[in-house]
């Protein structure tokens, strides 16, 4: 695995999002409506625990977006053409690494949105950031291969979303309970074992998807 060739792919990736603006742009804007019609639906205020399944839902469909045009925009004639420049685990490490990035950009916004729009009842915002980041690792992650899969299919998106249910839901499930740690302020040590959860299912599916990957890319 060559890195230049992985910093090579991530700067592509990066100028083809910069040249196509409102890629990023159509993302924010189903989050920001989607928060905006849930501040007119709970007028009179949202519980906490409703806020962070609101929030979590609200991302994953959100990841998907931003995380199905990773194979989507690719055409057969560009994928033989990466075939024969770079080893199948730099060309996924690379999509991978960017989704992480893109989805962390808007996990941000969507707090952000949120924190504006509705409220913001996270009393421990560091261990709230800690899983934001490690759920949307693991989001991308998953939803990275998802979208190779799809790809392959004639209704993309709608495989994909399929998909990406069953796959996504441990972790949505164990952010979710991190998230409820995170309002009420409880201890560190209450989330230790989530945590480590969370973090383990990262690597799994981390692994799984460098590890088959590289059958997917032959065809």
């Amino acid at each position: 695995m060559n890195t230049s060739n992985i910093i090579a792919l991530l700067r592509k990736e990066f100028l083809l999002e910069f040249r196509q603006k409102t890629s990023l742009a159509s993302i924010l804007l189903y989050v920001l409506s989607i928060v905006f019609i849930s501040f007119l639906s709970f007028k009179n205020g949202i519980k906490p625990d409703v806020w962070g399944a609101l929030f979590w839902i609200v991302l994953f469909f959100a990841a998907i977006n931003a995380a199905s045009k990773s194979f989507f925009t690719e055409s057969k004639a560009r994928g033989i053409y990466n075939y024969t420049l770079y080893h199948p685990t730099e060309f996924v490490v690379a999509k991978i690494i960017y989704n992480i990035l893109l989805l962390w950009v808007v996990s941000i916004c969507s707090v952000f949105c949120f924190s504006w729009l509705i409220n913001y009842p996270v009393q421990d915002s560091l261990l709230f950031l800690f899983t934001l980041l490690i759920g949307s690792t693991a989001l991308a992650g998953a939803l990275t291969l998802m979208s190779c899969i799809a790809s392959k299919t004639g209704n993309s998106y709608s495989v994909m979303s399929l998909l990406s249910m069953p796959v996504c839901i441990p972790v949505m499930l164990m952010s979710l309970r991190l998230t409820r740690n995170a309002i009420d302020g409880l201890e560190w040590s209450v989330s230790y074992n989530f945590l480590g959860g969370l973090f383990l299912i990262d690597v799994i599916i981390i692994t799984l998807s460098l590890f088959l990957f590289r059958y997917l890319w032959k065809e």
